[in-house]
């Protein structure tokens, strides 16, 4: 079975998919990677969901934000794959369904990202560099890093 992929507003989210996100969020940011942080930061209102299903499960996540709703550019945050679904790629297919639905809604093919830093290498694969040094985001090592998909980049 594959990942099936729905974007939507927080506003469409019913119940039960608001409950499932946060519990995967807090599953992999609190308890996985040990991180004791506000993740329900009053930000999800704002913000495009990106929901990943296998077997109408919820395995794959990240919030999208408009330019001036959270960085100076559109982002993609909080992305989130299941421990169990790593193996699969469905991370990859995430930032691809993330980065798609940003230059879609938002008209954009700017995007900033927090990521950490172990991850540079992940996020480089979809067209990302770092900006600036490292740094300490809730205690844990992270980069600035900026995607920036220009003309030539359709020619390839």
């Amino acid at each position: 079975m594959d990942i099936e992929f729905e974007v939507k507003r927080f506003d469409e989210l019913s119940v039960l998919e608001v409950y499932k996100i946060l519990r995967l969020r807090a599953k992999i940011f609190i308890v996985e990677q040990e991180c004791i942080y506000q993740d329900i930061d009053d930000k999800d209102q704002k913000a495009y969901h990106v929901i990943g299903y296998k077997d109408k499960e919820i395995v794959a996540y990240t919030r999208l934000f408009d330019a001036g709703d959270y960085f100076e550019n559109a982002s993609i945050g909080r992305v989130v794959v299941s421990e169990k679904e790593r193996k699969y790629g469905y991370g990859h297919s995430l930032i691809k369904e993330s980065i798609s639905t940003i230059e879609t809604h938002f008209k954009t093919k700017v995007i900033k990202i927090s990521a950490q830093t172990y991850l540079k290498k992940f996020y480089e694969t979809h067209g990302f560099e770092q900006i600036g040094e490292e740094y300490l985001e809730d205690g844990i090592p992270h980069i600035a890093m900026i995607r920036i998909k220009n003309i030539k980049d359709n020619m390839v």
